[in-house]
């Protein structure tokens, strides 16, 4: 205070009335409280940042090298100049009420945001350094920060309310519960968001990592954020997709997790057989056919089973189609069945076969179900196209055809023939 009243004085000498000289005061006062100030926020701001990150780089943990990253020392810096100015305007305001008043209310309106921003970093801060922990890096963190924030944000507007107002705490809670309908509608999306986020983290629905498939948002790729509001997918295209965190409880959409944590990724694809193709094997027939050696015993062992049922029974086999008989197309079923037990790439403790479904219009389709012991999409790929290759290569063997609807150059070459 000794500047202070040394610039009181010099104005008191200098014989001006005493309204003059108390504005002067008043002037002097001020410049050399915004330069003090100033001053202190410049050597606080050194000191601290200075300070922050050298004990930052002697630490082991890198928390600390988060909050030096998101500029904590910076803002805590900020509040020595503002606390210095809160408990000086009130001395050199005393003789002006009025705007000692303003001042004092400005400057603790600046003070809550400067808090506000210290915890916002300190935030920040905590949610970088959960992001590299293996327990917490696929948890939305983003949307508890965010939460908090926003109860932070209410909560520092209630203060400057009732900074700039003087209005009591009560009042404003009141005012707020007149107008809550308002406010619902307002925030809508983010209270949505708010109970999505919740029910997204407590039910397990969505991770950061997860490979989900929306087609209602064209997503189909890896979640990598998840906010209150909104979770981003990487598409497999490179392009990033926007989804409503709301819209994971109340659309359908599909996770691959579950596939990605098993023991395989499944092959379900089927080929098409034409129905007039299909027919029963006579003795030539399954001679030449016990030559494929995947076939060789089952055709032995079946075949045995087969004479002894007829025989027992007296069949005429004069017919194939009386008794019991082989058909190109079981054994193909059977060929197909054997080869994918005998892949090397497919996970044998996983469901594995070749079955018949319901025919179409369009032939009889014969699907495989299996799992692949490698689950990356590139290699799964490529499995799964070298197990079709092999299949409807050897669909000529069984002297079976595969279904396909005919071009204009079949067509034309029919109309020749």
């Amino acid at each position: 205070m000794d500047l202070l009243n040394w610039s009181y004085d010099v104005f008191k000498s200098m014989n001006f009335s005493d309204a003059t000289a108390l504005y002067g005061k008043l002037a002097v006062n001020l410049v050399s409280v915004i330069i003090i100030a100033y001053l202190l926020d410049f050597l606080s701001k050194k000191i601290l940042v200075v300070a922050f990150g050298t004990f930052a780089a002697k630490t082991k943990t890198s928390f600390d090298d988060f909050l030096v990253k998101n500029k904590v020392s910076k803002y805590l810096a900020h509040l020595v100049p503002l606390l210095f100015v809160y408990y000086i305007v009130p001395l050199v305001l005393k003789d002006f009420i009025y705007w000692e008043i303003i001042f004092e209310r400005g400057v603790n309106i600046f003070i809550i945001f400067i808090v506000l921003w210290i915890i916002r970093s300190t935030l920040n801060a905590l949610k970088d350094y959960l992001k590299v922990q293996p327990n917490y890096s696929d948890k939305p963190i983003d949307s508890y920060i965010q939460v908090i924030m926003i109860m932070l944000w209410i909560f520092a507007t209630i203060a400057i309310i009732m900074v700039m107002f003087s209005i009591d705490f009560l009042k404003i809670i009141g005012t707020f519960g007149a107008v809550s309908a308002v406010v619902l509608l307002i925030f809508k999306d983010t209270i949505l968001g708010f109970v999505a986020s919740i029910q997204v983290s407590v039910n397990d629905l969505v991770r950061i990592g997860d490979w989900i498939t929306m087609e209602k948002y064209g997503a189909d790729g890896d979640v990598i954020e998840i906010n209150l509001a909104t979770v981003k997918v990487k598409n497999f295209d490179n392009t990033t997709t926007t989804v409503p965190t709301y819209s994971l409880i109340s659309d359908s959409f599909k996770n691959w997790r579950g596939m990605v944590n098993s023991g395989g990724r499944r092959i379900k694809r089927h080929v098409l057989i034409k129905a007039n193709s299909v027919h029963f094997l006579d003795e030539s027939d399954i001679e030449k056919f016990k030559k494929i050696q995947l076939l060789t015993s089952y055709i032995d062992h079946r075949q045995q089973d087969i004479e002894e049922y007829n025989s027992l029974n007296h069949i005429d086999r004069v017919m194939g189609l009386n008794g019991r008989s082989l058909t190109n197309l079981g054994l193909f079923r059977k060929y197909i069945n054997q080869y994918i037990e005998t892949h090397p790439a497919i996970n044998k403790d996983l469901t594995m076969m070749c079955r018949h479904l319901q025919p179409t219009e369009k032939g009889i389709p014969i699907e495989v179900y299996a799992f692949t012991s490698d689950k990356r999409w590139v290699n799964y790929e490529y499995i799964m196209a070298d197990i079709f290759d092999h299949i409807i290569a050897s669909v000529k063997f069984f002297d079976l055809e595969v279904f396909e609807l005919p071009s204009n150059g079949d067509a034309f070459i029919e109309g020749d023939n």
